[in-house]
């Protein structure tokens, strides 16, 4: 009887050790629990960024025009006498001279004219001077009342007569030699000749209309960029000309600034010499036109070409990196940092790009830290671990 009541104690007894160990155990792991809440989240690391400093110094905005290359002298070749192309003296594309033998048209034609003007003068010489002796006799016997003064005036008008055939056979002469003399045609100017549009043995024909057209040569330097500024460009530079902040074009030479399809950088400099004197109403601009040195020839007349011109007067202004700018909605803004490295955002007022660098016009100091890696991480108040490093990358730097 003893027996069978202890086993059960015994089993009972365990059972309650065991129930007493799990109650200890979960208020110890809820104690553990409930400790590491109240002792919050762990702390996370601060974004990493790199701020650089604006560069601050003097600028002027620039305003960008298109337009085309064009020669500052154009000729057109043209035969001045009729005939047949007897030889062709230049090469094609190449550079000539002014003065050089371009074509020859046969001359024998206009050297007979020559010889045949001479024997006229020579016959209108001889002609005169019998004239002139009788002229001198006649006052002579006029004077001795040996001939009537009808006779005596006849003589007289009649040498007056003969000396102007000598004239008109003189003239008659040049004119000829002038006719003989265009069989060479010449050079007009120094440049860049055409392809010859007549070759040997082909007629032309000369004069004043209907000439023939022999080959083109144009002048490579200095070149001419023609261009179009619009009304709203030109009133305010004749604005910023009354206030003085920049001259105008129209009153002095401004400097220019030209780039090819090809090239960056604005390695072309030259000056605007001309302002046309009136604006287009149909296109509402008015022509302008720059000049830029071409020593080297490889510029040529047609090419399509950027120019700029100095769109403000000098002023202090601040550049940072385009890539530190963000876009708010239409809104331009940077972050910069404070005194405690926590992240500011700053509205700005952009100004152009200027040789790779933004100009900021409104909202930056010069002693700003601004932020141009890691926008990305950076919050509005959030502290971050910064970087400080040059506004102008080291590429951009070198340039």
């Amino acid at each position: 009887m003893q027996r069978a009541l202890f086993f059960p104690i015994l089993r009972t007894t365990a059972l309650r050790r065991a129930f007493a160990g799990l109650l200890i155990l979960s208020s110890l792991t809820a104690c553990k629990r409930s400790n590491n809440a109240a002792a919050g989240p762990p702390p996370t690391a601060a974004p990493e960024v790199t701020v650089a400093k604006p560069i601050a110094k003097r600028l002027m905005d620039w305003d960008e025009f298109t337009g085309r290359l064009t020669a500052r002298k154009r000729v057109e070749v043209h035969a001045r006498v009729s005939g047949y192309v007897t030889k062709v003296s230049f090469k094609e594309g190449a550079e000539v001279k002014a003065g050089d033998v371009l074509f020859t048209i046969d001359p024998r034609p206009y050297q007979a004219v020559v010889e045949r003007a001479e024997a006229m003068l020579a016959q209108a010489k001889s002609a005169a001077e019998v004239a002139s002796v009788e002229a001198r006799n006649a006052t002579a016997l006029r004077q001795g009342q040996a001939i009537s003064v009808e006779e005596s005036e006849r003589r007289l008008k009649s040498a007056t007569g003969e000396m102007a055939g000598v004239r008109g056979a003189e003239a008659a002469l040049r004119a000829a030699k002038l006719d003989l003399e265009f069989t060479e045609i010449h050079a007009p100017i120094s440049g860049r000749i055409s392809d010859a549009r007549v070759t040997e043995g082909n007629l032309v024909s000369g004069g004043n209309q209907g000439a023939t057209l022999l080959t083109t040569i144009v002048e490579l330097d200095p070149i001419y960029c023609e261009i179009e500024a619009d009304e709203r460009s030109v009133l305010k530079y004749r604005e910023m000309h009354k206030t003085g902040e920049r001259t105008s074009a129209m009153f002095a030479r401004i400097p220019a600034q030209m780039e090819l399809l090809n090239q960056d950088g604005w390695p072309n400099h030259g000056e605007i010499d001309f302002v046309d004197n009136q604006l287009n109403p149909a296109t509402g601009t008015i022509r302008a036109r720059a000049v830029f040195p071409n020593a080297d020839r490889l510029m040529s007349p047609g090419f399509f070409a950027r120019v700029r011109i100095p769109g403000s007067g000098e002023y202090d202004g601040l550049l940072i990196r385009d890539s530190a700018v963000g876009d708010d909605q239409g809104s331009s803004f940077v972050w910069v940092l404070d005194a405690e490295d926590k992240a500011v955002y700053k509205p700005v007022t952009l100004g152009p790009l200027l040789d790779g660098m933004r100009v900021i016009r409104k909202g930056l100091k010069a002693d700003d830290r601004v932020v141009v890696l890691g926008l990305m991480s950076v919050r509005n108040g959030v502290k971050v671990k910064a970087t400080l490093t040059d506004m102008q990358p080291a590429a951009e730097a070198t340039k």
